[in-house]
Formats: C-alpha cells, sequence, structure tokens
C-alpha cells in the first residue's frame, strides 16, 4: 500500500501523456468501403476521408455526413392522364448512384440536399413529372407500345437535373403500365375481335388452298385419265385394224386354197356367221339380240356386212 502512494504523484506528473493519447485516438476516424467522409471545420468544409482508417484534428475538424457511393434503387408508383382522358397507371424502379468520386462531386453530393429524404423526393417527383408529360402527349392505346421511348424520355429531361446534384441515373425500368378495369375490358374485346377475325381468315385461306388443290387434283386426274383412254383407243384401234388385216389374209389364204381345191367359198361366210352366233351367245350378258338364222338370212347379213365394208373402203362412209 505504502508502494502504490509512492507511485502516485509520479503517475500524476504525467497527465498531460494521457490526454494527449486521449486526443490522438480521438482524432482517429474509420470510413467503410462504399462511402466517403465529408469534413467540416467551425461549419466549412474542409477536406473529405477516403475508406480506411484516417485522421481528423481533434475537436477542431468533424465529420459532417458520411455520402455512399454504391448504387441505390428506388421503387415509384404513380397515375398519370393521357391525352384521351385515360388514367395510366405506372409501376417502375430507378437505380441511380454518384457520378464519380472526385471531391467536388462528393461536396456537391454533401451540401446539396438538407437530407437524403429531400433528395429522394426531388428525384421521384422529377421522374413522376417526366413520364406525366409524355404520356399526357399520347393516346391511351399507344402507351403500352411506347415503353422504351418513355424511359428515353425520362433520361433526357432529368440527367440535367441529376448531374448538378452530383447523381447519374444509371437505369429505368419501368415494371408494369396499367389502365382502369373498363379500359382494360374494352382492350381485351379488342384484342379477341382481332384474333376472331384472324381467324376467320386463317380458315379462309386454308379452305381456298384445299379447294384449289382439290381442283387441281381433280383436273390433272381427268387429263390423266383422258391420256390413258386416247393411249387405249389408239391402241385398240392398232389392234382392231391389226385383226382386221390378219383376218383378210387369213380369208384370202383360205379363199385361195379353197379356189385350188374346186372347194364353194361360201363355206367361208358361213364358218364366220356360227362364230358371230356363238360370240353373240357367249359375250350378250342377258341381252337379248333378234338373228334370223335361216340360210336367207345369213346370206342378207353378209351381203350387207360386205356393203358397208365395200363403201368404207370407197371412202364413201
Amino acid at each position: 500500500m505504502h508502494s502504490i502512494l509512492l507511485q502516485l504523484p509520479t503517475i500524476v506528473s504525467f497527465w498531460w501523456v494521457l490526454v494527449l493519447l486521449f486526443i490522438v485516438f480521438s482524432g482517429l476516424v474509420t470510413v467503410n468501403q462504399g462511402t466517403i467522409a465529408v469534413v467540416t471545420m467551425f461549419g466549412k468544409y474542409q477536406r473529405i476521408l477516403r475508406p480506411g482508417l484516417n485522421f481528423k484534428i481533434p475537436v477542431l475538424e468533424q465529420v459532417y455526413k458520411t455520402v455512399s457511393i454504391q448504387n441505390r434503387s428506388v421503387e415509384l408508383e404513380f397515375q398519370a392522364v393521357s391525352i384521351d382522358q385515360a388514367n395510366v397507371y405506372f409501376k417502375s424502379m430507378l437505380l441511380y448512384s454518384v457520378i464519380n468520386h472526385d471531391e467536388e462531386t462528393i461536396k456537391n453530393v454533401a451540401f446539396k440536399f438538407i437530407s437524403d429524404k429531400d433528395l429522394m423526393q426531388a428525384l421521384i417527383r422529377t421522374v413522376e413529372g417526366s413520364i406525366r408529360a409524355f404520356v399526357a402527349t399520347k393516346k391511351q392505346s399507344e402507351i403500352l407500345l411506347l415503353r422504351r421511348e418513355i424511359i428515353e424520355f425520362v433520361k433526357d429531361q432529368i440527367d440535367q437535373s441529376l448531374e448538378e446534384w452530383g447523381y447519374h441515373l444509371q437505369d429505368l425500368q419501368i415494371n408494369d403500365i396499367t389502365f382502369d378495369k373498363a379500359i382494360l375490358d374494352s382492350m381485351s374485346r379488342v384484342v379477341a375481335s382481332h384474333n376472331l377475325k384472324a381467324a376467320a381468315e386463317n380458315e379462309g385461306q386454308a379452305l381456298l388452298i384445299t379447294k384449289t388443290k382439290a381442283a387441281e387434283a381433280e383436273g390433272n386426274a381427268i387429263k390423266i385419265t383422258a391420256e390413258a383412254e386416247k393411249s387405249a383407243a389408239q391402241l385398240r384401234g392398232q389392234g382392231v385394224a391389226l385383226f382386221r388385216a390378219e383376218v383378210a389374209k387369213g380369208m384370202s389364204q383360205a379363199a385361195e386354197e379353197m379356189k385350188q381345191a374346186n372347194l364353194d367359198t361360201n363355206v367361208i361366210m358361213f364358218s364366220m356367221w356360227t362364230e358371230a352366233i356363238k360370240n353373240f351367245a357367249e359375250l350378250g350378258k342377258g341381252n337379248m339380240i333378234f338373228l334370223d338364222g335361216s340360210p336367207n338370212g345369213m346370206e342378207n347379213t353378209m351381203k350387207q356386212i360386205m356393203g358397208m365394208v365395200k363403201l368404207k373402203e370407197d371412202g364413201k362412209m
């Protein structure tokens, strides 16, 4: 106890060392990654502190604000009115950040608005106003097709303002565009009617193609059949001609042989007559044919046939 009391005057005599250490350590400032600290002295901007361990003058310098240099996003929901007085409801998302890490930019960001809440309000109102101004010049039927044009218009309108505040609009996404229920119902009916019309036109075209192809197929079939019949008729005619030539040749030979044998050539005619009656009976298919089977009838029929053959040979038939 006595030794401790003897050391107290020594410690008290070095109080200024403790004060100095306190002052030094109170001047150390840690700045997190993704942020930059803005330092003021007596309320006036002094300098910025980068991420890591920094030192500021104790008591005199103060960290006024820590500025985030990371990307930030905000979701918007608002209403606009088209030129034909239709209510259009938007849901969108803004992605923005500080333009760069330069000291002048960070100083501008730190002192332009009192708080981040004021910045957010100004940013949201500026974007909403730009979109409303664009929609007010378009019809409700055009809005859905102009999503990209709306985004480009808003960027052109607010980029300059954001640059003055030290920010840059990286992206604006319009996630949803809706209308009043009555307008949505009417749009659905219009789409349905267009679809029905397109379906009817497609069915008509399909039916026309089917009919055309069927007609072409039928025409080709008729053409092929006619060509086949023509070829068959030619072949039949050639066959009949050959048959007649062979018959005439055979009859001539038979008649010549009968003359040499001193036989009556009428036997040939009689044979042809009996063959004809036989063929009528076999190939008549139940049809009734009246023939005079007497010798006179045969003679008359053969004369008629010979007369017709002679007329044909003379070219009168």
